[in-house]
């Protein structure tokens, strides 16, 4: 068979791979959090009909002569540029304003020594109160926190909330409002308060959140979550504004980073580079049959 065919079948696998990355960020440009995929081909060996030669005294040298034998996928990158952000009012909508991750996990165990584990990382700030109090995203994990070192006594106290410490390892918490609270709010560093029944302003504790050294090493786990991986390296625990660690905004949530004008562009020339691919392979069929017919 004629190499070029085999060519244009790789070629042909890989746009079908592009197509399926560029419709599952068009599927997602609404979601919150959502980081966009990008698809980056390289070339398969290449056959080597002739190999270089070096000068001598009476003559030059002489290049290679090779065959490409087609292309292949190099990477399918995660773009974690920040998305646009959109101001929606609630509280427990959260945007970080900068790099991080909100941290949200499960409870391994019941009674006084159950922890936080099985830890997740996210983009999207959705959060909301159960009907405990406790802070929980969409899918009920629960927003991770460490306790502060400071408290307010009541509404009219010049007491500060100190940032916490925060352990090696880091001891997680969970974030508990009252329901007979009757507001809250959540500073820019990640500190979480409220005005309890009786009009003082308590605290309920710190968002804590992680930063990687390779955040597009990061693995996608589905439903907005990401996990650490060998390649994103470890992660650095730190509140809001520390660390290199962004702010927290709330009442703002962070959309998909998708440009629609972008992947329609991509997608266009993903068709394109896909009808080229198919066109070899049916010039390459068109000349396996001449050869056929040169014996009738």
């Amino acid at each position: 068979m004629l190499r070029s065919m085999y060519s244009g079948i790789s070629g042909l696998r890989n746009f079908q791979t592009k197509l399926d990355v560029i419709g599952n960020n068009i599927a997602n440009v609404n979601t919150y959090g959502f980081k966009k995929g990008r698809v980056i081909f390289k070339d398969l060996i290449s056959q080597t009909v002739a190999g270089a030669s070096g000068g001598n005294d009476s003559r030059g040298g002489v290049n290679p002569k090779q065959v490409g034998l087609g292309s292949q996928i190099s990477a399918i990158d995660t773009i974690h540029t920040g998305g646009s952000t959109q101001f929606t009012g609630n509280t427990l909508d959260l945007a970080i304003a900068g790099d991080g991750f909100f941290q949200v996990g499960e409870m391994d165990g019941t009674g006084v020594g159950a922890t936080l584990g099985n830890i997740q990382y996210t983009r999207a700030g959705n959060f909301y109160m159960d009907k405990s109090g406790y802070l929980v995203d969409a899918s009920g994990k629960y927003l991770v926190g460490v306790e502060g070192s400071g408290t307010y006594a009541s509404a009219t106290a010049d007491d500060t909330i100190a940032p916490p410490t925060i352990a090696d390892p880091p001891v997680y918490t969970q974030i508990l409002i009252p329901t007979t609270a009757q507001s809250m709010s959540v500073a820019q560093d990640g500190a979480v308060s409220f005005v309890d029944e009786d009009g003082f302003l308590r605290y309920a504790g710190h968002l804590v959140m992680a930063k990687f050294p390779n955040p597009g090493g990061m693995q996608k786990v589905g439903g907005n979550y990401f996990q650490q991986s060998p390649n994103s390296g470890e992660k650095v625990v730190n509140i809001p504004t520390q660390g290199g660690i962004g702010d927290v905004e709330s009442g703002f949530l962070e959309m998909s980073n998708v440009d629609l004008a972008e992947e329609f562009t991509e997608m266009i020339v993903a068709q394109r580079g896909f009808q080229a691919n198919t066109r070899i392979i049916t010039t390459s069929d068109e000349i396996l049959q001449e050869l056929v017919n040169l014996k009738r």
